[in-house]
């Protein structure tokens, strides 16, 4: 939030604090930052360039930076085998939210629906699929109107696919979406855990 509402020092203490987190980490071998929220993965991947004139953060940012991975992108080196098996096994009518942060920030467009393709899911893909749902950080709390009419239009695009759930990546969608829709919005990884516990 701070980043999105302009505030660059607490913004920059915030990565700082994290990168102090996380690079104990990596020193004891993990390699990857996985994120689940596509709009904190674009967060972390940009964290080198924020950073990189930050004397004692640049490098730590940059292999930061280079190791994070949206679960999507993380999952598809996985075995299908093992992850089908995480699967419940009922039939869904699913439709795929590409947040914004996911298609045109991380460059990821596809990646989510692929994987997910190629587990045997049939997720569908609205119309104009490219388009905000009108969450965008603080986008929705700072230009309310406009936030709810694209809210609006991208549940009308959603409700043509008939879907019984709405999959998407990133929390802010998740919660937007939900706030008027009458259809279920989950993250897609709820699937996964769904498949685990049932």
């Amino acid at each position: 939030l701070h980043h999105h509402l302009g505030d660059t020092r607490r913004s920059k203490q915030r990565m700082k604090t994290n990168i102090d987190r996380w690079w104990s980490l990596l020193e004891q071998g993990h390699e990857t930052v996985v994120t689940t929220a596509s709009g904190c993965g674009l967060m972390i991947k940009d964290y080198a360039e924020a950073l990189q004139d930050e004397e004692a953060y640049a490098e730590k940012a940059r292999i930061i930076s280079e190791n994070t991975r949206d679960i999507a992108e993380f999952l598809s080196g996985e075995d299908r085998e093992t992850l089908r098996k995480l699967l419940p096994d009922e039939k869904r009518q699913l439709v795929f939210q590409s947040p914004c942060t996911l298609q045109h920030g991380q460059k990821l467009a596809g990646v989510t629906e692929s994987l997910l393709a190629s587990l045997g899911l049939s997720v569908q893909t609205p119309r104009d699929s490219h388009q905000c749902c009108g969450s965008a950080g603080t986008y929705s709390i700072l230009q309310p109107g406009l936030s709810r009419q694209l809210r609006k239009d991208k549940l009308e695009k959603l409700a043509i696919c008939e879907p019984d759930m709405i999959l998407t990546s990133n929390i802010g969608c998740q919660v937007h979406l939900q706030e008027t829709g009458d259809v279920p919005v989950k993250h897609w990884i709820t699937l996964f855990q769904a498949g685990e516990s049932g």
